[in-house]
């Protein structure tokens, strides 16, 4: 009997150690420090893709996010639904909701935040004056097919040629084909024109899997270049919130607004396509790179075990434990 006793207390014990540990995990996680990796290039070269890196959660309890920071933040999407409940509502928000994305922060609460082309060249004012911005990507990017291109093109051949004879208007069947093709491009990657593509500092590159031009060069897309505005003009004239994905926009922030933005603006999906962000949607600053490898894998354990070879020939060891700026 007493036997049976002790063992019901060391199982209780047992159990609220575990409680207490998950509980602890949970706050650390919340209210501490977050682990995050980064999906996509849109801070490259700042963040690459395939990085681990550590967000300082607890500093936004007492203070709020300054210009330059670049956080971490949950997807501001209008399709995902936070629960009334608060419990849940909390669970949602710092355990598992959205996902999280990554920018800078570029206008803060109350200001005036305007995109503008000059000189062929897209420039961001803040408050009337000139946005210095030294992070921004220098690099070109380069465009890549998921497979050979060699066979797709002669796919893409085939059925322009299929539909043309079966009655579509020659242009319209090219366009359906170009359309048709996007499925097989790759997200550009930032590149280094003077380097080789076996010793880039950033992402290997397959030759093979280089989209060409018409002359048969690299396709690249060079920063600065401008993403023109289509209807917004006279809105932005008039001062008056607008946005549309393009380098052109205007906005005064509300008293809880942001104004984030990637540094990798040619690949970024940020304020210029969604608008400001709320702040209870940010839960961190990126402070601190832990590691660095080339991988699309969310699961570096998967990986590993899928190549593990190849997989240490990936890592980029000079990026490792770096201070985020």
């Amino acid at each position: 009997m007493m036997h049976a006793k002790k063992n019901q207390k060391s199982f209780l014990a047992n159990t609220l150690e575990i409680i207490g540990l998950l509980l602890l995990v949970f706050l650390i996680r919340t209210f501490g420090f977050g682990l995050y990796q980064v999906p996509s290039g849109s801070m490259e070269t700042t963040l690459l893709v395939g990085e681990r890196f550590f967000a300082d959660k607890f500093s936004y309890l007492f203070r709020e996010p300054a210009r330059g920071d670049v956080i971490s933040f949950n997807e501001p999407s209008m399709s995902y639904q936070y629960s009334d409940n608060k419990l849940v509502n909390m669970f949602q928000r710092y355990v598992w909701g959205p996902s999280n994305w990554t920018k800078r922060v570029i206008g803060l609460p109350g200001d005036e935040v305007q995109g503008v082309i000059e000189d062929g060249h897209p420039v961001v004012y803040l408050n009337g004056k000139k946005l210095d911005e030294p992070y921004l990507n220098k690099y070109p990017l380069i465009h890549l097919w998921s497979q050979d291109p060699t066979s797709l093109i002669e796919h893409a051949q085939r059925e322009q040629h299929r539909l043309v004879m079966s009655g579509i208007e020659p242009s319209r069947a090219q366009k359906i084909v170009a359309y048709e093709l996007m499925r097989y491009e790759l997200p550009a990657r930032s590149y280094d024109p003077n380097v080789s593509y076996e010793n880039q500092p950033f992402y290997r590159i397959n030759p093979q899997l280089v989209k060409k031009n018409a002359e048969g060069m690299p396709e690249l897309t060079w920063p600065g270049t401008p993403q023109y505005s289509q209807h917004g003009h006279e809105r932005i004239a008039q001062k008056r919130n607008y946005w549309d994905g393009s380098d052109e926009f205007y906005v005064k922030l509300a008293s809880d607004e942001y104004w984030v933005m990637g540094d990798n603006r040619l690949g970024s999906k940020d304020c210029r396509v969604f608008g400001p962000i709320k702040r209870d949607l940010i839960h961190g600053k990126i402070v601190l790179r832990i590691w660095s490898l080339d991988s699309d894998y969310s699961w570096w354990i998967v990986d590993l075990i899928s190549h593990p070879i190849d997989f240490w020939k990936r890592m980029r060891w000079s990026r490792f434990f770096q201070w985020v700026r």
